[in-house]
């Protein structure tokens, strides 16, 4: 159910998502070029993995469940209590919405570099704050469970951050070389490259 979500999120904002990316690839290239910046092919591509995050999250809190009446819940665990543990709503209401923003805390947990629990909590919370208030003026509802909820994603990708660069610091040096990230980041490539032209309908593999 998640799944087919994301999907239908990429078949809606391929088309400025693909300009957009080309747009600043290109660019991004030209100022590596220009400034004389080494290239390190996963960095970049982690770089641009967040921002096709943020277009599908984006399209994801605002064209989803559109159907749903506009509201107002500020009371705490009100909705979460109100989903059967295990049913599609609870994993698409409840689970959903801790895992949309799992990869949120992680990427910006990497970004700003993160050492302390309090770090993602306030970009988190104003984060999820304005998705909410913005929801309510464009028709949906404005619910303080999904703000706990998104919260509790993003904290975990702060501690799946803080855990995977502990870990890192241990491996051995092959493991810590750009080379070993970039293979892993290009077999990542290939396979979002065949699964974006496939859902898309291009059908290039």
């Amino acid at each position: 159910m998640i799944l087919d979500t994301l999907t239908d999120a990429i078949v809606d904002v391929w088309p400025m998502l693909t300009i957009f990316l080309v747009v600043i690839v290109t660019i991004r290239l030209a100022y590596l070029k220009i400034n004389n910046e080494k290239f390190v092919f996963y960095r970049e591509f982690l770089n641009l993995m967040f921002i096709v995050y943020i277009f599908l999250l984006y399209q994801l809190l605002t064209s989803t469940e559109l159907n749903k009446m506009s509201g107002l819940n500020i009371v705490p665990f009100t909705e979460i209590f109100r989903y059967e543990i295990g049913s599609k709503l609870f994993m698409f209401n409840v689970i959903g919405n801790i895992l949309v923003f799992v990869p949120f805390g992680y990427f910006v947990s990497g970004y700003v570099k993160a050492s302390k629990f309090s770090h993602i909590f306030f970009i988190s919370v104003i984060t999820s704050l304005t998705v909410e208030l913005v929801q309510l003026q464009i028709g949906r509802s404005f619910d303080i469970d999904d703000i706990i909820l998104n919260v509790a994603g993003s904290i975990i990708g702060f501690l799946l951050y803080i855990g995977l660069t502990a870990i890192k610091k241990h491996l051995p040096k092959i493991f810590q070389s750009d080379l070993f990230y970039n293979i892993i980041c290009i077999i990542i490539f290939v396979i979002f490259i065949v699964y974006f032209t496939r859902i898309i309908g291009l059908g290039w593999f």
